[in-house]
């Protein structure tokens, strides 16, 4: 059974960084689109970052460009968050995708979800 869990979220300060991890049971990073999502209250869910583990594609928010960072090992994906803004406060998800489908990392195509961790940026 594919499971993703993620950790990491937290309250910090306009400026500081964090790092959520995402934890994968059931399978290895080996040849995934791997994807992190956030939902603000009352907003629909957007596309951060996606990634694909074979051939190390990366593709970003514009307004996470340069602060963001996707990487990953053979069971656990992160994302390293910097200069964080109290706009980036919202629940953030990992999700995969069997192969590279870069086309495809968004909340509709991906396959398999985690449930969130949350991510409160005060200014």
């Amino acid at each position: 059974e594919v499971q993703l869990v993620e950790s990491g979220g937290g309250l910090v300060q306009a400026g500081e960084s964090l790092k959520l991890s995402c934890a994968a049971a059931g399978f290895v990073f080996d040849d995934y689109t791997i994807g992190w999502f956030r939902q603000a209250p009352g907003q629909e869910r957007e596309r951060v970052v996606c990634h694909t583990s074979s051939d190390g594609e990366t593709s970003s928010l514009d307004s996470v460009q340069g602060r963001f960072n996707i990487s990953n090992a053979k069971n656990t994906a992160w994302l390293q968050m910097n200069s964080l803004k109290s706009e980036d406060t919202a629940v953030y998800y990992c999700a995969v995708l069997k192969g590279s489908h870069m086309n495809r990392c968004d909340h509709h195509g991906m396959a398999f979800w985690g449930k969130g961790t949350l991510v409160i940026v005060s200014s």
